[in-house]
């Protein structure tokens, strides 16, 4: 660890002298850019009067307003980088970087040697209360590889992840568990939710072929009845979609504020 933080102090460093670097050159840049647009403009009059076109008079206003600009150009001091300046530099990134140091060893735990990833997993699984879903998700990951064949822990997984944001990976587990139990209706729907939720939010072909599938299963999978009816929707297919929402609706509570809103909306799809 101290090894780490006396390079983080080197690249600091190395990076303050680049900063300063830069910025010199960028200002003499500049002022060399400007020395030599002026010497083009002088030399551009020099040709006008040479072929003719500009006259004594012309040609002497417009070297002298040229040479005023120029001359302005240059008493404008160019920002320079000196000694003093990179020294205060570099002192302000060392300061910083030893007030953090300093911070680490006070709050952190620098002795505290890395934890490999499978001990972590270890650990969650030995206190299942209050994990995140992305620590459960690894947590039944393992139990789903060293069981191949468990098809709750398959569901689980799939369950897992889908609730820790990763939509692929639960469509994968919910595809495996499929492979084992192809007339697990439950599978089929969460699988399609799955890939609704990884289009964002859109029910693709595959998505819906899946809860045609868990349909066809179980008549009484309501949440895939509700994406179809979406689907049928957005298709303007007013028979399909009062077809799969009107037992959905009737299954609904009256109160419930799902069945308020699919009564509101199906009467547009007639």
């Amino acid at each position: 660890m101290i090894v780490f933080w006396i390079m983080t102090g080197l690249a600091a460093a190395m990076a303050g002298l680049l900063v300063l670097t830069g910025a010199r050159r960028g200002a003499d840049t500049a002022a060399a850019g400007e020395a030599e647009i002026g010497g083009r403009e002088l030399d551009e009059l020099d040709r006008l009067k040479a072929r003719g076109l500009l006259d004594e008079a012309a040609h002497a206003a417009a070297r002298a307003e040229a040479g005023r600009r120029l001359l302005a150009g240059q008493a404008v001091t160019a920002p320079v980088v000196g000694r003093r300046d990179r020294v205060w530099v570099l002192a302000g990134i060392g300061a910083t970087t030893a007030g953090a140091l300093a911070l680490y060893v006070a709050t952190g735990s620098p002795g505290l040697p890395d934890q490999a990833y499978e001990r972590r997993v270890d650990d969650w699984a030995a206190n299942l209360e209050g994990l995140e879903p992305a620590q459960l998700a690894a947590v039944t990951a393992r139990v789903a590889r060293d069981n191949p064949e468990d098809r709750q822990a398959l569901a689980m997984l799939g369950a897992a992840r889908f609730a820790a944001e990763d939509p692929l990976g639960a469509a994968s587990a919910f595809r495996r568990l499929i492979e084992l139990e192809p007339t697990d209706a439950q599978a089929w729907a969460r699988l399609g939710e799955s890939l609704v939720r990884a289009n964002d939010g859109r029910v693709g072909g595959d998505a819906e072929a899946a809860f045609r599938e868990a349909v066809r299963l179980d008549p009484d999978q309501l949440g895939a009845r509700f994406f179809l009816g979406q689907a049928a929707f957005e298709r303007g297919d007013a028979a399909a979609t009062r077809a799969q929402w009107t037992p959905l609706i009737a299954a609904l509570d009256p109160a419930d504020p799902r069945r308020q809103d699919l009564e509101r909306r199906l009467p547009r799809a007639e």
